[in-house]
Formats: C-alpha cells, structure tokens, sequence
C-alpha cells in the first residue's frame, strides 16, 4: 500500500469520530454521566492520533496525484491549509480530553467547565472537519466542486452528450 491508499484509509476517523464523540460528550453533559464523557474524550483523542496519520500519509498521497488531469496544486494546497487548522484544533481537542478525563476521574469541581470547553472546541472542529473533507473529496470528486455543471463532468465527445444532441435534432 502507498501513502495515498494509507490516506485514503485513515483520514475518515478524524472526521466521523469528532463528530461521533461530539454528539457522546453533548450526551454524557445532558445525562450527568462521566463514564459516556470519559467515552467521547476517548474517542476525541483517538481521532487527534489518526489526524496525526492522516496528515503524515497525506504529503505522500499529494506526490502521487498533484499532476493527474483535473487536479492540480491549487486544490490540493487548499484541501493541505485546512486539514492543518483541523489537525491543531484536534490535538488541542485531545489534550482538553486529558485534562477532562483526569478531573472526571478525580471528582474535580472543573470537571463540568472542561466538559463545556471542549463542546466548543469540538463545534469548531466539526465545522472544520467538513470544509477539509469537502476539500479532500473534491480532489478526486469533480462532481462536487462548486465550479461543476453537469456538461463540464463530461468530455464534449461523450456518447451522453451526442446523444443528447442527435435526440433534440428529431
């Protein structure tokens, strides 16, 4: 497997996971539950690791396709500055999870105030976490850049589009 399979692998748990243990730890706030906290604190931490993966794989995966048709350095160098804001705001995230596991494990008054830091943290995180899986995808996913239409996703050859052509000379 290269880099860009690597990617591809594990660049999702940064983004499912956050949003997962964001929806845990909103959970485990209504319940009064440090156990479904600990939970998502857990899984916080786990999705700064893979983000660490992530953006290790993702300098190899950027060589392999920077000059395929389509593609090119500027989209790419964007999908890159996002996903490093995303990955800073994941490793703070994480190390607000150990701060937040250590006082919940001590029955410590500021256990609550932490828990409510990282809700906010971790909405900036999501928020972000969907700007750099749209960027990612939109590499590969022509369809879903903004710039797209339908008669750009094709080439002017295509049977699609001459068929269309013959069909409205009739």
């Amino acid at each position: 497997m290269n880099d860009a399979h690597w990617h591809l692998v594990v660049n999702h748990f940064p983004i499912i996971g956050t949003i997962l243990a964001l929806g845990i730890l909103i959970t485990g706030l209504f319940l009064k539950n440090n156990s479904v906290k600990n939970t998502a604190y857990i899984l916080f931490i786990v999705a700064a690791i893979f983000a660490l993966f992530s953006m290790q794989t993702g300098e190899g995966a950027e060589e392999m396709v920077e000059d395929f048709p389509g593609i090119g350095k500027t989209i790419i160098h964007e999908h890159e500055e996002l996903a490093e804001k995303f990955a800073l705001v994941l490793y703070f995230l994480a190390g607000i999870s150990l701060v937040g596991l250590f006082l919940n494990t001590k029955n410590h008054s500021k256990a609550k105030l932490v828990s409510f830091l990282a809700v906010i943290v971790a909405i900036a995180a999501v928020y972000l976490s969907k700007l750099v899986g749209t960027s990612g995808g939109e590499i590969r996913h022509t369809e879903i850049r903004e710039d797209s239409t339908n008669s750009k996703a094709l080439p002017e050859n295509s049977t699609l589009i001459n068929a269309d052509k013959d069909h409205e000379d009739k």
